[in-house]
């Protein structure tokens, strides 16, 4: 089904790929490509990317300063309203005047939040009075989810478009977009350059036509089961290349795209074909389209070979999108594979006798699950409830335990369904039809009963992703499936089931008609007619951030955490659902830090800061310290007033997920000021770190394993060293009367970064330029 090729690799004409073609002589090559029925003259390509679809796009965007980094500035810009109002809060502080590109704000996130009471709507009048002051896009809550807004009016081919979430992705429109965390939205709503070393590419070569019943989330889980454990694509683009392309519908191929962001990659680009440009001018924007193709010969760092054909029906279950299995396989081991889930979910909730019972779902031989959801970016679009409603035509969901939800993506997915028919054959065999909303994708909406299993067309099945509170006693989970399945197993009352037993039910159907009056007459676009004298509208928990201190001179961080987990998800750095209510009260937000991972974070780190603000007191005024102060420096052997004192958190690969900059800031807030790894999970999660002014230090595993709970790092000339051009640091880490030496490492660290670890956050950065 799935072949990996880590080698380097040349397409050739689009169709031929030969692996480390410089090895061949000419004959051997020309050879090769003849029993291809192909023919190649020119020079082979020698750089990574070259020939590619994103070298080209990349290099269009770049603006080349020849110091081996890209510096990117992107065409169009989106956030919604987990993410806009910190990333605008931080660029009104550093003079923000008005938009440079078009930015769309979307209200799809916390929508339906019934937390807090005003707070979610207004952050929403925040947005409304940003997007006019400054000349942007503004979207009304369940108008739209954020990727579907930017799929239907905004995504060209050729562009570059940045996002403030982690599914930021319109590759099979032709569009390179990255999702990452607030402060790099900043950066480009002040002029500034996104920079970023090469990625690479990885050629993902598609052959052959899907099997009716199978959707795009089927290729998407079976494409992350083969590559997230290994990091193949890690930070890399994805090239979706090879005959297999020109079998898919435009939404197949958006289905699949969106759900990249769970490989670990940092984009995606498609070839483009008629189906696309039909994409365009349904949606009114026949000049956003461009014919896109790899140049005759294009070299990748490696390939994903997929047989479209070959895959069947999946499902990824708990805990993460690459814990996939085919569903006949999964309904053959049932047994086996629950007990694992069962383990890990006590593992992973670090409580051993957490009642968890998931085989007692087996009954009979078959699974039975609580509840199906079809929602957002990755499920909700027209094909797929389409899909859903052909196989639930005249069935029945059933009058147990079971329910089905479906969100259509965006107002005009939900008018067409309705106007097809579809929307009623959904809701006539028991569905129940939401607005827009992304609610159930990070634990917002439909949180199953405890012990509940629910199966989801979205896109993370994380821990407590669903919004449960196992330190609450309450415990429930999410499994990934395709929307077809849902519907197939919906048709069956809950029992498990894969949609080739409903195949024949599916069939070719009336072309999606796009109103675009639906958001004429309801969105704000003031791009390019901003009103200066427009007041943004606080709402009384919109805080602004606090002030933060420079990178001291030495350091003494607090060991306040120590994860053992193989990946440690944003989600668990700073819980989804909920919580990201508060996102717009940062010292609110922060008391929710690592709550469901380590409880015992917020006051370690809160003790660390205490002792920080006594410390600077003393040093001010010429007062005491407390005991504990004193004893610690006397054992680092430091003076008060050359040293500053903070937490950290010691993990094997965190920041996986989410590109929330909360996961850093809200460290930050509790005097965080550095995480100790093996690697960091994502590109975005290590910028999200730089940004706020914490060091993502990497230790070896030897030295890892010296971190332990309570311990001090020290951390002897760290501004110097940060100031510099090393990469490696020498430490110590003080337990008691213990003394262990450490090696840190910051390894690709660039001047900029290192300007803003010294200033330590962006805004300390820009505000000192701007005073210079």
């Amino acid at each position: 089904m799935i072949t990996l090729i880590d080698k380097s690799v040349t397409l050739f004409n689009g169709k031929v790929l030969v692996a480390e073609p410089e090895k061949l002589s000419d004959d051997e090559l020309k050879a090769r490509l003849a029993e291809e029925g192909e023919h190649y003259e020119g020079s082979l390509p020698v750089q990574s990317g070259e020939g590619t679809m994103a070298r080209r796009i990349v290099a269009a965007h770049d603006s080349y300063r020849g110091d081996g980094l890209l510096h990117l500035k992107f065409d169009a810009l989106t956030s919604h309203d987990i993410t806009y109002v910190a990333a605008l809060q931080t660029a009104v502080a550093c003079g923000l005047e008005k938009f440079p590109v078009p930015y769309v704000l979307t209200n799809c996130h916390n929508s339906l939040c019934a937390v807090g009471g005003t707070i979610n709507e207004d952050d929403h009048m925040f947005g409304l009075t940003a997007a006019r002051k400054f000349g942007g896009i503004f979207v009304p809550r369940h108008l739209a989810v954020i990727h579907q807004y930017m799929r239907e009016t905004t995504a060209k081919s050729g562009g570059m478009i940045l996002g403030t979430d982690s599914h930021t992705r319109y590759g099979a429109l032709g569009t390179l977009a990255v999702g990452e965390g607030g402060p790099e939205m900043v950066k480009q709503l002040l002029g500034r350059t996104y920079d970023f070393a090469w990625p690479g590419v990885i050629a993902v070569y598609l052959t052959g036509t899907p099997r009716p019943g199978v959707g795009p989330h089927d290729v998407a889980l079976a494409v992350i089961g083969a590559v997230f454990a290994s990091g193949f694509v890690k930070n890399k683009v994805m090239e979706f290349v090879g005959p297999g392309v020109s079998s898919l519908s435009a939404e197949f191929r958006l289905g699949i795209d969106v759900m990249t962001t769970e490989t670990a990659c940092w984009s995606s680009i498609w070839r483009t074909d008629e189906k696309i440009a039909e994409f365009f001018r349904v949606h009114g924007r026949p000049q956003d389209y461009a014919p896109l193709e790899p140049d005759a010969a294009a070299r990748y760092d490696g390939a994903l070979v997929v047989d479209l054909s070959a895959v069947e029906p999946m499902i990824a279950v708990p805990f993460h999108p690459s814990n996939a299995f085919t569903i006949a396989d999964f309904n053959a081991n049932a047994g086996d594979i629950l007990r694992q889930a069962e383990r890990d979910a006590r593992e992973l909730m670090d409580n051993p006798e957490l009642d968890v019972d998931l085989t007692g779902k087996l009954r009979g031989g078959t699974f039975h699950v609580e509840q199906g959801v079809i929602c957002g970016c990755a499920g909700g679009n027209f094909e797929n409830l389409v899909a859903a409603a052909q196989i639930l035509d005249g069935g029945s969901t059933g009058r147990g335990a079971f329910g089905l939800s479906v969100y259509p993506s965006s107002m005009p997915v939900g008018e067409a369904l309705m106007n097809g028919g579809w929307m009623q054959k959904l809701i006539s065999a028991g569905a129940v039809n939401y607005p827009a909303f992304c609610g159930p994708c990070f634990g917002a909406g439909e949180t199953p009963c405890n012990q509940g299993f629910s199966v989801r067309h979205t896109t993370r099945n994380f821990p407590n992703r669903e919004g449960s509170k196992p330190n609450a006693g309450q415990w429930s989970a999410v499994a990934l499936m395709d929307a077809r399945s849902i519907a197939a197993t919906a048709a069956n009352g809950g029992a498990l089931t894969s949609a080739f037993e409903f195949a024949d039910r599916l069939a070719e159907h009336e072309p999606y008609v796009f109103d675009a009056e639906i958001y004429a007459k309801r969105v704000y676009n003031g791009f390019g007619r901003p009103h200066p004298e427009t007041e943004l509208r606080y709402g009384p928990n919109i805080k602004p951030w606090p002030g933060i201190a420079p990178l001291p001179e030495n350091q003494l961080l607090l060991v306040a955490s120590v994860i053992d987990d193989p990946v440690t998800t944003t989600d668990e750095l700073i819980p989804s659902g909920e919580t990201s209510s508060l996102r717009s009260n940062p010292l609110k937000l922060a008391e929710f830090t690592l709550q469901r991972k380590d409880p015992n974070y917020v006051p370690a780190a809160k003790r660390a800061k205490a002792l920080e603000e006594a410390r600077a007191a003393a040093v001010k005024d010429g007062g005491g310290m407390p005991a504990e102060l004193k004893k610690l420096l006397e054992l680092a052997g430091i003076a008060a007033g050359r040293v500053g004192l903070g937490s950290l958190v010691c993990a094997v690969k965190p920041g996986d997920g989410s590109a929330r900059e909360q996961a850093a800031s809200s460290q930050k807030m509790l005097g965080g000021q550095a995480n100790v790894a093996r690697e960091y999970a994502t590109k975005r999660y290590r910028s999200n770190l730089v940004n706020w002014g914490m060091a993502p230090w990497i230790v070896g595993d030897a030295d890892r394993a010296r971190f332990k709970t309570g311990a001090w790092l020290f951390i002897p000339g760290v501004r110097a060293f940060v100031d510099g051009d090393g990469t490696e640091i020498e430490a110590e880490l003080l337990d008691g009367c213990t003394r262990l030496p450490v090696t840190l490492s910051l390894p690709g660290v660039t001047r900029g970064e290192r300007d803003m670890l010294l200033a330590g956050c962006l805004m300390n950065a820009y505000r000192d330029e701007k005073n210079n």
